[in-house]
């Protein structure tokens, strides 16, 4: 288990406290290259119901990200909603999706989002 780095975990801490979704922020884990804004768990996890809850065939999931729980300490993930996952020139889904990042799994990261062109 890796140790995480304390200015990621300083990130998503102000995140967290701010209830902010304007923190732009590239990383890579597990060779996967993901960027896009970072926003507060809580309001991550009512995006995540909105459209669970949306879903014919998923809505019965909706219920498993409606209350968040509330954890001691610094955080351990970054949630990234507008995100995409970056491969070639193509960010995958063009609209941008929603994912949930191990802090500790983050090998590399800048701040802001990459722009990218299928040109």
């Amino acid at each position: 288990m890796s140790k995480a780095d304390e200015l990621i975990v300083d990130i998503a801490a102000l995140v967290e406290s701010g209830q902010s979704n304007q923190m732009s922020l590239t990383v890579v884990t597990a060779g996967a290259v993901i960027t896009g804004r970072l926003a507060p768990e809580a309001v991550w996890r009512q995006r995540v119901s909105e459209v669970l809850t949306d879903s014919a065939r998923l809505a019965e999931f909706s219920a498993v990200f409606e209350n968040p729980t509330k954890t001691e300490g610094p955080p351990t993930h970054l949630h990234f909603h507008v995100a995409r996952i970056l491969q070639g020139t193509v960010g995958i889904p063009e609209t941008g999706g929603m994912y949930r990042v191990a802090i500790e799994d983050v090998t590399a990261w800048t701040v802001g989002d990459f722009s990218y062109s299928d040109h």
